[in-house]
């Protein structure tokens, strides 16, 4: 049964308490506070700022809950728009910080579109491939998306941010998959992919490649041969692993002033942003890792669950597009610190210090638990 669009003045519903999905708020508040503790202990100085991105975070989920998502689907346009916008602005206004562009100056802190960008193409992608949900795997649609992925994803590259490029890359494959892509079509584009990257990996680890800057290539020759790089580009992977098996079971503490903590001894630089999971790991041990990694987990099933109840395609792309975003940020990010993966920029979501990452995750919440406001309302009205 098709659902009624929304007009540009009824952006809201009649919602009941008890459809809230309060679990979800509970879990993510928790990592939250969990992370603002941590950042205390790894830089004390922005653990304030990250209280305050914590404050408004709230304020942006419970706001953005309350606003109707098919209402916002429906200005799909104007926020691809306002993505291509604000990404290409960062390039021409942002801050240039050791050869980037990935920051605005806004005053009291730094606005990282980049971060935004990925809830926004979210709702934008979700519309799309709702709207062509019987075409999905026909070529032009397939093109006519990849169309559409290729801009912003060009923009975040020229930041230059590889990494963030990545993982908007999978959100987006994985929004495509979600929204029906057939198997048939996925093993082709598999059977495409794969080969393009080991090629693509083969170019650049070559000397005087052009496709990256240096400090990115140097990441990945420091992953295929770490003893190569272990007094420079390897030295923040090595440590991170180093704090992290240092603090077996219980860890150090929080806030210890142990002169064997690889932390304590500044061997970590940025420990409150990319290589955070290295300092749970260090103060508060295995189990503290644990902790942080089953709070991940459960929120992203959370987010998959509402998803299969919502009352249409675009409710479900969003809830698993979101905990997607979540799921796959988290994988980089642990994996980073733990070697598994090339050094990257990514942030442990809801842990890391960064108030647009965080603002933009609650903001990523809203929506899902506004998906959630409508499942039963509109499962008990078909009935």
């Amino acid at each position: 049964m098709p659902r009624p669009k929304k007009t540009l003045f009824h952006f809201t519903k009649q919602y009941h308490i008890r459809d809230y999905k309060f679990s979800l708020v509970g879990l993510v508040f928790a990592l939250s506070v969990f992370g603002v503790l941590v950042i205390g202990s790894a830089q004390e100085s922005v653990q304030n700022k990250q209280i305050l991105g914590l404050a408004l975070g709230l304020i942006s989920m419970v706001i953005v809950s309350l606003i109707d998502y098919v209402w916002l689907m429906n200005l799909y346009w104007l926020i691809y728009i306002a993505v291509v916008g604000i990404l290409g602005a960062v390039l021409v206004i942002g801050e240039n910080v050791n050869g980037a562009r990935r920051w605005i100056n806004i005053g009291f802190t730094n606005f990282q579109p980049s971060e935004l960008a990925k809830i926004l193409l979210i709702i934008f992608f979700a519309r799309f491939l709702m709207d062509n949900e019987k075409t999905v795997s026909k070529p032009l649609t397939v093109a006519k998306f990849a169309g559409l992925c290729a801009v912003p994803l060009f923009l975040i590259f020229k930041e230059p941010n590889l990494s963030t490029t990545i993982c908007v890359a999978l959100i987006l494959v994985l929004l495509i998959y979600v929204g029906g892509l057939s198997y048939k079509f996925m093993g082709i584009m598999v059977a495409i992919v794969v080969p393009l990257i080991t090629i693509f990996v083969l170019i650049v680890i070559q000397p005087g490649q052009k496709l990256l800057e240096d400090y990115q290539q140097k990441r990945i020759l420091a992953f295929i041969e770490p003893d190569e790089y272990a007094s420079d580009t390897a030295y923040q992977q090595n440590n991170a692993v180093m704090a992290i098996g240092s603090g077996m079971l219980t860890g150090k503490g929080l806030n210890n002033n142990t002169t064997t903590s690889v932390k304590n001894g500044n061997f970590i630089s940025e420990p409150q942003t990319d290589f955070i999971f290295a300092i749970v790991g260090e103060e508060l041990g295995f189990i503290g890792c644990s902790i942080v990694i089953a709070l991940l987990l459960f929120i992203v099933i959370q987010c998959i669950l509402i998803g299969l109840r919502a009352p249409d395609p675009g409710g479900r792309i969003i809830c698993c597009g979101v905990g997607g975003l979540i799921g796959i940020q988290s994988f980089i990010n642990i994996a980073v610190n733990t070697k598994l993966l090339p050094n990257t920029g990514l942030p442990l979501p809801f842990v890391s210090y960064g108030l647009t990452s965080l603002v933009s995750l609650y903001i990523g919440i809203g929506l899902v638990l506004n998906v959630g406001l409508q499942s039963n309302k509109y499962i008990d009205s078909v009935v």
